[in-house]
């Protein structure tokens, strides 16, 4: 199973309608929270996200309403007999809050931190690239590694079938067939989490690509000044960003608590992406499934 579940989407305040932040990506064996916010532990009960699930906690930066939620997180971890390691991966200058926050939490679990200061990979598919923010900032970026897709008609014709096809996928040969006879290409799926941020190198870098880019909104294009002042993107800089960045799908989050209504910053962010980028805002306990695979459609013309 792979989707985004969306545990709180206020930005600094919170909201009778809007939970501090809080995100779990789902990605096959793997459950990664990033940003646990005031509340995560009971946003977690509500969206039916069993806390044990969890192996990796991501945070961008160390400000409360991004991380204050980790104590009560680890505690529940402790409480729910959770037997394997949990990853946790912050800013290398926010060492001294994330061991503050640490050390509330109920000793026994089996906690491994990953303090990172530059850019590049973190974990087995997992990137991060510096933001510009008030404080240390990081965003994430999930990485699939491209494969092939076989296709099942070009396999018959081939004559393989049964134990060959795993043969031919590990080999990518059998005899004379090969296995890019029989296949097309597959592109990895890619997913990047931008918070707190103005306009940066470090944004575009981690939404390069990705089939879906969660990002922060937390002003209206008429209030920049204030985003500029306070270091945080507007709707329509966010769907520059994911226009620029060639992203298939945006989703928007981390909203001023001064937007009753976030509909209009929906509007602002699809004007600044166009139409080949599909954009939402999003609710808390919102589920948000991957997009589907993106296909080559000349490479699934008919065998010559």
């Amino acid at each position: 199973m792979r989707e985004l579940v969306v545990l709180g989407t206020a930005s600094q305040v919170p909201t009778r309608a809007r939970n501090h932040n809080g995100y779990v990506l789902r990605w096959d064996r793997e459950a990664l929270l990033f940003d646990p916010g005031e509340g995560t532990q009971r946003q977690l009960t509500l969206a039916g996200v069993a806390p044990p699930s969890l192996t990796r906690i991501c945070l961008t930066h160390v400000h409360g309403d991004h991380c204050l939620g980790l104590p009560g997180v680890l505690s529940r971890l402790v409480l729910d007999g959770v037997e394997h390691p949990v990853h946790l991966h912050y800013p290398s200058e926010g060492e001294d809050v994330v061991r503050a926050l640490v050390g509330l939490a109920t000793p026994g679990l089996d906690l491994r931190l990953h303090p990172h200061s530059v850019a590049g990979p973190v974990a087995e598919g997992l990137e991060v690239a510096p933001l510009r923010h008030r404080v240390a900032t990081f965003g994430y970026r999930l990485v699939e590694p491209d494969g092939r897709t076989l296709l099942p008609d070009r396999l018959m014709a081939a004559g393989v079938q049964g134990a060959d096809v795993g043969r031919l996928v590990r080999d990518g040969r059998l005899g004379d067939v090969r296995l890019a006879d029989v296949s097309v290409p597959r592109p990895g799926q890619r997913v990047a989490v931008v918070m707190d941020t103005a306009p940066c190198a470090g944004a575009e870098a981690l939404a390069d690509g990705v089939d879906l880019l969660l990002s922060e909104c937390t002003f209206a294009d008429e209030d920049a000044d204030l985003a500029a002042a306070y270091l945080h993107l507007t709707a329509g800089q966010a769907g520059a960003l994911a226009a620029t960045a060639g992203a298939r799908a945006l989703v928007l989050t981390h909203f001023s608590g001064r937007y009753a209504d976030v509909a209009p910053l929906a509007a602002q962010a699809r004007a600044a992406a166009g139409p080949d980028v599909a954009v939402r805002t999003v609710d808390d306990l919102d589920r948000v499934p991957l997009p589907r695979r993106r296909v080559d459609l000349a490479d699934l013309r008919p065998t010559p």
